[in-house]
Protein backbone atom coordinates (compact mmCIF):
# COMPACT_ATOMS: atom_id res chain seq x y z
CA UNK A 1 0.00 0.00 0.00
CA UNK A 2 1.77 3.30 -1.47
CA UNK A 3 1.38 6.45 1.11
CA UNK A 4 1.10 9.63 -0.48
CA UNK A 5 2.59 13.25 0.95
CA UNK A 6 5.30 13.88 3.56
CA UNK A 7 6.45 10.94 5.41
CA UNK A 8 6.60 10.89 9.26
CA UNK A 9 9.99 11.46 11.05
CA UNK A 10 8.90 11.08 14.74
CA UNK A 11 6.90 9.21 16.63
CA UNK A 12 4.33 11.50 16.76
CA UNK A 13 3.73 11.76 13.34
CA UNK A 14 3.78 7.90 13.30
CA UNK A 15 0.66 7.98 15.49
CA UNK A 16 -0.92 11.20 13.89
CA UNK A 17 -0.50 9.23 10.21
CA UNK A 18 -2.09 5.80 11.78
CA UNK A 19 -4.89 7.74 12.83
CA UNK A 20 -5.42 9.19 9.27
CA UNK A 21 -4.72 5.45 7.55
CA UNK A 22 -7.54 3.84 10.37
CA UNK A 23 -10.24 6.40 8.92
CA UNK A 24 -9.56 6.09 5.42
CA UNK A 25 -8.53 2.33 4.73
CA UNK A 26 -10.87 0.87 7.30
CA UNK A 27 -7.92 -1.14 9.17
CA UNK A 28 -7.33 -2.31 12.35
CA UNK A 29 -5.60 0.27 14.54
CA UNK A 30 -2.65 -1.75 15.28
CA UNK A 31 -2.17 -2.74 11.50
CA UNK A 32 -2.27 0.94 11.14
CA UNK A 33 0.64 1.98 13.30
CA UNK A 34 2.94 -1.18 11.22
CA UNK A 35 2.22 0.80 8.44
CA UNK A 36 2.39 3.88 9.21
CA UNK A 37 5.85 3.25 11.08
CA UNK A 38 6.77 1.31 7.52
CA UNK A 39 5.96 4.61 5.75
CA UNK A 40 9.38 6.25 8.20
CA UNK A 41 11.43 3.81 6.88
CA UNK A 42 10.90 1.61 10.41
CA UNK A 43 10.15 -2.27 10.21
CA UNK A 44 7.10 -2.06 12.56
CA UNK A 45 5.52 0.35 15.43
CA UNK A 46 7.53 -1.51 18.28
CA UNK A 47 11.06 -0.73 15.75
CA UNK A 48 9.60 3.08 15.69
CA UNK A 49 8.99 3.33 19.25
CA UNK A 50 12.71 2.26 19.37
CA UNK A 51 14.13 4.49 16.99
CA UNK A 52 12.27 7.47 15.85
CA UNK A 53 12.70 10.70 18.46
CA UNK A 54 9.11 11.55 20.04
CA UNK A 55 8.44 14.87 18.99
CA UNK A 56 11.62 15.64 16.85
CA UNK A 57 14.08 16.42 19.47
CA UNK A 58 16.98 13.89 19.76
CA UNK A 59 19.54 12.61 22.70
CA UNK A 60 23.23 12.88 20.39
CA UNK A 61 24.66 11.63 23.61
CA UNK A 62 26.75 8.63 22.56
CA UNK A 63 25.38 5.19 23.73
CA UNK A 64 25.50 1.32 22.99
CA UNK A 65 22.87 -1.08 23.43
CA UNK A 66 23.96 -5.13 24.44
CA UNK A 67 21.60 -8.13 24.12
CA UNK A 68 21.93 -11.58 25.06
CA UNK A 69 19.24 -14.18 24.50
CA UNK A 70 18.51 -17.20 26.70
CA UNK A 71 17.12 -20.22 27.05
CA UNK A 72 16.07 -21.99 30.56
CA UNK A 73 15.70 -25.84 30.45
CA UNK A 74 15.79 -26.22 33.97
CA UNK A 75 12.46 -24.24 33.78
CA UNK A 76 10.26 -25.53 31.84
CA UNK A 77 12.35 -24.20 28.42
CA UNK A 78 11.81 -20.56 29.67
CA UNK A 79 13.51 -18.09 27.30
CA UNK A 80 14.25 -14.62 26.56
CA UNK A 81 16.39 -11.66 25.90
CA UNK A 82 18.41 -9.39 27.97
CA UNK A 83 19.52 -5.85 26.63
CA UNK A 84 21.64 -3.56 28.45
CA UNK A 85 21.34 0.04 27.53
CA UNK A 86 24.74 1.91 28.29
CA UNK A 87 25.17 5.94 28.05
CA UNK A 88 28.54 6.83 27.20
CA UNK A 89 31.41 9.68 27.65
CA UNK A 90 32.73 8.82 23.88
CA UNK A 91 31.09 6.96 21.09
CA UNK A 92 32.37 3.15 21.74
CA UNK A 93 34.18 2.85 18.94
CA UNK A 94 36.36 5.93 19.96
CA UNK A 95 36.57 4.51 23.27
CA UNK A 96 38.16 1.24 21.77
CA UNK A 97 39.05 -0.54 18.32
CA UNK A 98 36.40 -2.72 17.51
CA UNK A 99 39.37 -5.41 16.94
CA UNK A 100 40.70 -4.87 20.71
CA UNK A 101 36.87 -5.37 22.22
CA UNK A 102 36.79 -8.87 21.89
CA UNK A 103 39.80 -8.72 24.64
CA UNK A 104 37.45 -6.64 26.76
CA UNK A 105 35.63 -9.21 29.59
CA UNK A 106 32.13 -9.49 28.88
CA UNK A 107 33.06 -9.11 24.70
CA UNK A 108 34.07 -11.96 24.10
CA UNK A 109 31.49 -13.27 21.70
CA UNK A 110 29.45 -10.09 21.38
CA UNK A 111 28.97 -9.67 17.77
CA UNK A 112 29.04 -5.47 16.40
CA UNK A 113 25.59 -5.29 14.27
CA UNK A 114 24.96 -1.84 14.18
CA UNK A 115 26.60 1.25 15.45
CA UNK A 116 24.95 1.33 18.49
CA UNK A 117 24.46 -2.15 18.92
CA UNK A 118 26.17 -5.38 19.88
CA UNK A 119 24.39 -9.15 19.84
CA UNK A 120 26.25 -12.24 21.67
CA UNK A 121 25.70 -15.41 19.26
CA UNK A 122 25.98 -17.73 21.79
CA UNK A 123 22.16 -18.85 23.80
CA UNK A 124 22.61 -18.42 27.61
CA UNK A 125 21.98 -21.29 29.48
CA UNK A 126 19.38 -18.90 32.02
CA UNK A 127 18.64 -15.17 32.36
CA UNK A 128 20.34 -14.58 35.61
CA UNK A 129 23.50 -15.62 33.73
CA UNK A 130 22.94 -13.15 30.75
CA UNK A 131 22.68 -10.28 33.13
CA UNK A 132 25.75 -11.13 34.68
CA UNK A 133 27.71 -10.80 31.13
CA UNK A 134 25.73 -7.74 30.60
CA UNK A 135 27.09 -6.16 33.53
CA UNK A 136 30.63 -7.46 33.33
CA UNK A 137 30.60 -5.75 29.46
CA UNK A 138 29.55 -2.54 31.13
CA UNK A 139 31.61 -2.65 33.84
CA UNK A 140 34.72 -3.14 31.46
CA UNK A 141 33.04 -0.40 29.41
CA UNK A 142 33.35 2.07 32.30
CA UNK A 143 36.98 1.14 33.56
CA UNK A 144 38.02 1.67 30.09
CA UNK A 145 35.55 5.36 29.86
CA UNK A 146 37.18 6.67 33.15
CA UNK A 147 40.97 5.36 33.17
CA UNK A 148 41.83 5.89 29.06
CA UNK A 149 43.45 1.75 29.67
CA UNK A 150 43.15 -0.02 26.32
CA UNK A 151 43.22 -3.96 26.33
CA UNK A 152 46.97 -4.87 25.34
CA UNK A 153 47.35 -6.85 22.59
CA UNK A 154 50.89 -6.15 21.74
CA UNK A 155 52.75 -9.46 23.11
CA UNK A 156 55.95 -7.39 23.35
CA UNK A 157 54.11 -5.06 25.56
CA UNK A 158 53.91 -7.78 28.31
CA UNK A 159 56.22 -8.18 31.61
CA UNK A 160 58.69 -11.45 30.79
CA UNK A 161 59.08 -11.63 34.36
CA UNK A 162 54.86 -12.32 34.89
CA UNK A 163 55.90 -15.48 33.03
CA UNK A 164 59.48 -16.26 35.32
CA UNK A 165 58.25 -15.42 38.33
CA UNK A 166 54.41 -15.64 38.44
CA UNK A 167 52.73 -13.18 40.79
CA UNK A 168 51.33 -15.43 43.67
CA UNK A 169 47.04 -16.00 44.20
CA UNK A 170 47.20 -14.02 40.28
CA UNK A 171 43.65 -14.93 39.28
CA UNK A 172 41.27 -14.06 36.90
CA UNK A 173 43.81 -11.19 35.58
CA UNK A 174 43.32 -8.91 32.54
CA UNK A 175 46.29 -6.83 31.09
CA UNK A 176 45.96 -3.45 29.81
CA UNK A 177 47.94 -0.98 28.48
CA UNK A 178 47.92 3.18 28.51
CA UNK A 179 48.21 4.53 24.86
CA UNK A 180 49.58 7.76 26.00
CA UNK A 181 52.90 6.26 27.28
CA UNK A 182 52.82 2.63 26.22
CA UNK A 183 52.85 1.39 29.95
CA UNK A 184 52.13 -2.02 30.94
CA UNK A 185 49.20 -2.12 33.45
CA UNK A 186 48.42 -5.74 35.37
CA UNK A 187 44.96 -5.76 36.62
CA UNK A 188 44.57 -8.51 39.02
CA UNK A 189 41.28 -9.69 40.91
CA UNK A 190 41.60 -12.90 42.59
CA UNK A 191 38.84 -13.81 45.61
CA UNK A 192 38.58 -11.47 48.55
CA UNK A 193 41.11 -13.11 51.41
CA UNK A 194 42.51 -15.27 48.99
CA UNK A 195 46.05 -13.40 47.97
CA UNK A 196 48.89 -14.00 50.47
CA UNK A 197 49.90 -10.43 51.54
CA UNK A 198 52.85 -10.70 52.67
CA UNK A 199 54.25 -13.48 49.47
CA UNK A 200 52.96 -10.36 46.92
CA UNK A 201 54.59 -7.58 48.98
CA UNK A 202 57.82 -9.43 48.36
CA UNK A 203 57.47 -11.03 45.04
CA UNK A 204 56.83 -6.25 44.35
CA UNK A 205 59.61 -6.09 46.01
CA UNK A 206 61.52 -8.74 44.57
CA UNK A 207 61.05 -7.71 41.03
CA UNK A 208 60.48 -3.72 41.43
CA UNK A 209 56.91 -4.05 41.11
CA UNK A 210 54.02 -1.79 42.92
CA UNK A 211 50.75 -3.40 43.94
CA UNK A 212 48.19 -1.45 44.90
CA UNK A 213 44.46 -2.63 46.31
CA UNK A 214 41.29 0.21 44.62
CA UNK A 215 38.75 0.80 46.64
CA UNK A 216 36.22 0.04 44.00
CA UNK A 217 34.76 -2.86 43.67
CA UNK A 218 36.08 -4.41 40.38
CA UNK A 219 35.26 -5.78 36.78
CA UNK A 220 35.26 -9.55 37.34
CA UNK A 221 32.72 -9.98 40.40
CA UNK A 222 32.06 -6.80 42.48
CA UNK A 223 31.90 -7.40 46.21
CA UNK A 224 32.99 -11.08 46.02
CA UNK A 225 36.59 -10.33 44.71
CA UNK A 226 39.48 -7.56 44.91
CA UNK A 227 40.96 -5.29 42.18
CA UNK A 228 44.94 -4.61 42.31
CA UNK A 229 46.55 -2.71 40.39
CA UNK A 230 50.28 -3.60 39.14
CA UNK A 231 52.89 -1.24 37.36
CA UNK A 232 57.08 -1.82 37.30
CA UNK A 233 58.06 1.36 39.12
CA UNK A 234 61.28 1.25 37.17
CA UNK A 235 59.07 2.73 34.31
CA UNK A 236 58.54 6.16 36.26
CA UNK A 237 54.57 5.87 35.44
CA UNK A 238 52.08 7.63 38.11
CA UNK A 239 50.20 4.98 39.95
CA UNK A 240 48.63 7.36 42.06
CA UNK A 241 47.03 9.41 39.62
CA UNK A 242 45.58 5.93 38.11
CA UNK A 243 44.56 4.97 41.39
CA UNK A 244 43.00 8.34 41.93
CA UNK A 245 40.91 7.39 38.36
CA UNK A 246 39.38 4.24 39.73
CA UNK A 247 38.28 5.46 43.07
CA UNK A 248 36.43 8.22 41.19
CA UNK A 249 34.60 5.42 39.13
CA UNK A 250 30.59 5.10 40.21
CA UNK A 251 29.52 1.86 41.99
CA UNK A 252 30.16 -1.09 39.53
CA UNK A 253 26.51 -2.60 38.04
CA UNK A 254 25.47 -5.91 39.06
CA UNK A 255 22.80 -8.51 37.79
CA UNK A 256 21.15 -7.94 41.11
CA UNK A 257 20.12 -4.71 40.76
CA UNK A 258 18.93 -5.28 36.61
CA UNK A 259 18.03 -2.02 34.85
CA UNK A 260 18.06 -3.32 31.19
CA UNK A 261 15.30 -4.32 29.15
CA UNK A 262 13.72 -8.13 29.68
CA UNK A 263 11.62 -9.55 27.29
CA UNK A 264 10.01 -13.14 27.41
CA UNK A 265 10.60 -13.90 23.65
CA UNK A 266 13.55 -14.27 21.28
CA UNK A 267 12.01 -11.75 18.78
CA UNK A 268 15.14 -10.10 17.16
CA UNK A 269 15.87 -7.03 18.73
CA UNK A 270 16.25 -3.80 16.63
CA UNK A 271 18.50 -1.01 17.42
CA UNK A 272 17.83 2.59 16.86
CA UNK A 273 20.36 2.76 14.22
CA UNK A 274 19.01 -0.33 12.36
CA UNK A 275 17.18 1.05 9.44
CA UNK A 276 17.61 -1.35 6.18
CA UNK A 277 16.50 -4.90 5.83
CA UNK A 278 20.48 -5.69 5.79
CA UNK A 279 20.73 -4.56 9.60
CA UNK A 280 17.86 -6.59 10.64
CA UNK A 281 19.32 -10.00 9.38
CA UNK A 282 22.64 -8.75 10.99
CA UNK A 283 20.95 -8.41 14.45
CA UNK A 284 19.58 -11.82 14.21
CA UNK A 285 21.27 -13.74 17.03
CA UNK A 286 23.24 -16.55 15.21
CA UNK A 287 22.58 -19.12 17.91
CA UNK A 288 18.89 -19.28 16.97
CA UNK A 289 19.53 -19.84 13.39
CA UNK A 290 19.43 -23.20 11.51
CA UNK A 291 22.02 -23.42 8.84
CA UNK A 292 21.80 -24.76 5.74
CA UNK A 293 24.13 -25.83 2.92
CA UNK A 294 25.11 -24.04 -0.08
CA UNK A 295 26.38 -25.00 -3.53
CA UNK A 296 29.88 -24.68 -2.55
CA UNK A 297 29.95 -25.40 1.18
CA UNK A 298 27.93 -27.47 4.24
CA UNK A 299 27.79 -26.86 7.85
CA UNK A 300 29.96 -28.80 10.48
CA UNK A 301 26.38 -29.92 11.96
CA UNK A 302 23.03 -28.91 11.54
CA UNK A 303 22.35 -27.60 14.83
CA UNK A 304 21.03 -24.20 15.74
CA UNK A 305 24.22 -21.47 15.81
CA UNK A 306 26.69 -24.08 14.34
CA UNK A 307 28.49 -21.05 12.56
CA UNK A 308 31.40 -23.86 10.88
CA UNK A 309 31.54 -24.68 7.13
CA UNK A 310 33.58 -26.76 5.26
CA UNK A 311 33.34 -27.52 1.18
CA UNK A 312 31.00 -29.65 -0.21
CA UNK A 313 33.00 -32.30 -1.86
CA UNK A 314 35.36 -34.74 -0.64
CA UNK A 315 39.74 -35.14 -0.99
CA UNK A 316 39.25 -39.08 -0.23
CA UNK A 317 41.18 -40.82 2.18
CA UNK A 318 44.15 -41.32 0.10
CA UNK A 319 43.95 -37.45 -0.94
CA UNK A 320 44.11 -36.81 2.94
CA UNK A 321 46.81 -39.65 3.72
CA UNK A 322 48.89 -37.78 1.02
CA UNK A 323 48.23 -34.16 2.26
CA UNK A 324 48.93 -35.15 5.56
CA UNK A 325 52.40 -36.88 4.88
CA UNK A 326 53.46 -33.69 3.30
CA UNK A 327 52.10 -31.58 5.93
CA UNK A 328 54.08 -33.42 8.91
CA UNK A 329 57.13 -33.90 6.64
CA UNK A 330 57.26 -30.10 5.93
CA UNK A 331 56.19 -29.32 10.03
CA UNK A 332 59.46 -31.17 10.92
CA UNK A 333 61.51 -29.92 8.18
CA UNK A 334 64.26 -28.30 8.64
CA UNK A 335 64.08 -25.60 5.49
CA UNK A 336 60.66 -24.43 7.27
CA UNK A 337 60.42 -21.77 9.30
CA UNK A 338 58.73 -21.21 13.04
CA UNK A 339 55.71 -19.52 11.46
CA UNK A 340 55.22 -21.97 8.28
CA UNK A 341 54.91 -24.75 11.48
CA UNK A 342 51.67 -22.53 13.03
CA UNK A 343 50.38 -22.56 9.94
CA UNK A 344 50.18 -25.91 8.89
CA UNK A 345 49.18 -27.13 12.26
CA UNK A 346 46.07 -24.99 11.66
CA UNK A 347 45.69 -26.18 8.03
CA UNK A 348 46.07 -30.19 9.45
CA UNK A 349 43.69 -29.24 11.90
CA UNK A 350 41.00 -28.35 9.70
CA UNK A 351 41.68 -30.92 7.28
CA UNK A 352 41.81 -33.88 9.87
CA UNK A 353 37.98 -32.46 10.95
CA UNK A 354 36.93 -32.46 7.21
CA UNK A 355 37.94 -35.69 6.73
CA UNK A 356 36.08 -36.91 9.84
CA UNK A 357 32.60 -35.52 8.35
CA UNK A 358 33.53 -36.46 4.66
CA UNK A 359 33.88 -40.42 5.76
CA UNK A 360 31.81 -43.04 7.57
CA UNK A 361 33.86 -43.77 11.11
CA UNK A 362 33.92 -47.81 10.19
CA UNK A 363 35.83 -46.73 7.21
CA UNK A 364 39.19 -45.90 9.92
CA UNK A 365 39.38 -47.31 13.76
CA UNK A 366 41.00 -44.74 15.49
CA UNK A 367 44.40 -45.37 15.59
CA UNK A 368 43.97 -45.27 11.35
CA UNK A 369 42.20 -41.94 11.73
CA UNK A 370 44.77 -39.56 13.66
CA UNK A 371 47.52 -41.52 11.93
CA UNK A 372 46.41 -39.44 8.70
CA UNK A 373 47.65 -36.20 10.15
CA UNK A 374 49.16 -36.67 13.62
CA UNK A 375 51.25 -40.33 13.80
CA UNK A 376 54.11 -40.50 12.56
CA UNK A 377 54.59 -43.29 9.93
CA UNK A 378 57.81 -45.17 8.40
CA UNK A 379 56.05 -43.57 5.34
CA UNK A 380 56.25 -40.42 6.54
CA UNK A 381 59.91 -40.64 7.68
CA UNK A 382 60.67 -41.56 4.25
CA UNK A 383 59.07 -39.09 2.36
CA UNK A 384 60.94 -36.79 4.95
CA UNK A 385 63.90 -38.19 3.77
CA UNK A 386 63.15 -36.85 0.25
CA UNK A 387 62.57 -33.15 1.26
CA UNK A 388 66.31 -31.85 0.83
CA UNK A 389 65.59 -28.65 0.03
CA UNK A 390 63.91 -25.91 -0.08
CA UNK A 391 62.56 -26.13 -3.72
CA UNK A 392 61.35 -29.59 -2.40
CA UNK A 393 59.46 -28.32 0.73
CA UNK A 394 57.81 -25.47 -2.20
CA UNK A 395 56.71 -28.17 -4.50
CA UNK A 396 55.36 -30.42 -1.73
CA UNK A 397 53.30 -27.69 -0.29
CA UNK A 398 52.15 -26.55 -3.75
CA UNK A 399 50.87 -30.16 -4.64
CA UNK A 400 48.95 -30.16 -1.63
CA UNK A 401 47.04 -26.36 -2.91
CA UNK A 402 46.50 -28.28 -6.29
CA UNK A 403 45.19 -31.51 -4.52
CA UNK A 404 42.43 -29.31 -2.68
CA UNK A 405 41.43 -27.22 -5.55
CA UNK A 406 40.93 -30.14 -7.77
CA UNK A 407 38.83 -31.74 -4.71
CA UNK A 408 36.67 -28.63 -3.17
CA UNK A 409 34.49 -26.23 -4.97
CA UNK A 410 35.77 -21.81 -4.76
CA UNK A 411 34.44 -21.06 -1.34
CA UNK A 412 35.89 -19.39 1.89
CA UNK A 413 36.88 -22.05 3.91
CA UNK A 414 38.96 -23.50 1.37
CA UNK A 415 40.66 -20.24 0.73
CA UNK A 416 41.28 -20.35 4.38
CA UNK A 417 43.42 -23.23 3.85
CA UNK A 418 45.29 -22.03 0.57
CA UNK A 419 46.25 -18.44 2.03
CA UNK A 420 47.70 -20.87 4.98
CA UNK A 421 49.92 -23.03 2.53
CA UNK A 422 50.70 -19.54 0.31
CA UNK A 423 51.72 -17.68 3.46
CA UNK A 424 54.25 -21.08 4.23
CA UNK A 425 55.14 -20.86 1.03
CA UNK A 426 56.17 -17.09 1.09
CA UNK A 427 57.91 -17.97 4.54
CA UNK A 428 60.41 -20.82 3.38
CA UNK A 429 60.80 -18.59 -0.13
CA UNK A 430 61.92 -15.55 2.04
CA UNK A 431 64.02 -17.53 4.36
CA UNK A 432 66.61 -18.98 1.47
Amino acid sequence: MLIDGPRPTTLVGVKRLAKQLKKTNGIKHSDALDLAAKSADCVNFRHAQRTLPTNGFTNSKPYVLLTIYWSDKERGHRCGRETLRIELSTPILDLCPKSALRYVRGFGNLRMVADDHFVCDDIAHNQEYARDRLCAAERSLRFMEHTGLRPNRDRRNYPRILDTDKLPNIDHSTDWVDPASGQFVLIDEPYGNAPDDSNRAAWATRNGWRLEKASWPGMYRPYDCDLYVGIDTRSGYDIDALMEKISAMPEPVVSENWTGESVPSWETFLSPMAKTKQDERRARCKGMIYPSPSKATVPYNYNPGCSRRRPAGELGIDGHVQAGRVIKAVMSSQHAPGGVYTRLSSLRSDLEDWLGLEIDREQLDGPEFFEVYYTRTDEDQAFLQTLTSADDVVAALRRIARMLKNAYPDCAPLRRQLRRIEMSVSMIEKAR
